[in-house]
C-alpha cells in the first residue's frame, strides 16, 4: 500500500497491491506523483510482513524521486513493529507518534494493531 501525502497531511492519492511483499511499479503512481508534485511532501508505504526498514529498492527510488522533483521528500514505512521516516540526507527516525493516516495505511495493508 502506498499513500501520497500533502503539505497539510492530507492523502492526495493511494495505491494498493494484491501482494503483502511487493508493490509493483505502475504508470498511474508515477503520474500521480507528477500531477501532485507541487503539494506532495511525503510518500508513505507499508511493509505488512516487515521489516521496519527501507529496502535497497526503496532507497534508490527515493534518490531518483528527489532528483526528479528537485527537492527532498519525506519517505516513511509502516511495518507491524512501528513506523520509520527519513528526509534526505537526514537520519532514519523511528516515530513514537504516527500521523492520523497511519491506522488507515495499516488497515488497508491488512496489518493488525
Amino acid at each position: 500500500m502506498c499513500f501520497l501525502i500533502g503539505a497539510e497531511g492530507q492523502i492526495l492519492w493511494a495505491d494498493a497491491s494484491t501482494s503483502p511483499v511487493a508493490l509493483p511499479d505502475g504508470r498511474a503512481r508515477w503520474e500521480a506523483i507528477w500531477n501532485h508534485r507541487q503539494q506532495l511532501v511525503e510518500i508513505a508505504h507499508s511493509h505488512p510482513l516487515g521489516p521496519e526498514a527501507f529496502s535497497e529498492e526503496d532507497r534508490t527510488t527515493m534518490v531518483a524521486l528527489d532528483q526528479a522533483l528537485g527537492r527532498p521528500l519525506r519517505y516513511s514505512v509502516l511495518a507491524p513493529g512501528g513506523m520509520i521516516a527519513v528526509t534526505a540526507p537526514g537520519p532514519v527516525l523511528h516515530l513514537s507518534e504516527v500521523p492520523w493516516w497511519a491506522p488507515l495505511l495499516r488497515l488497508a495493508s491488512g496489518m493488525e494493531d
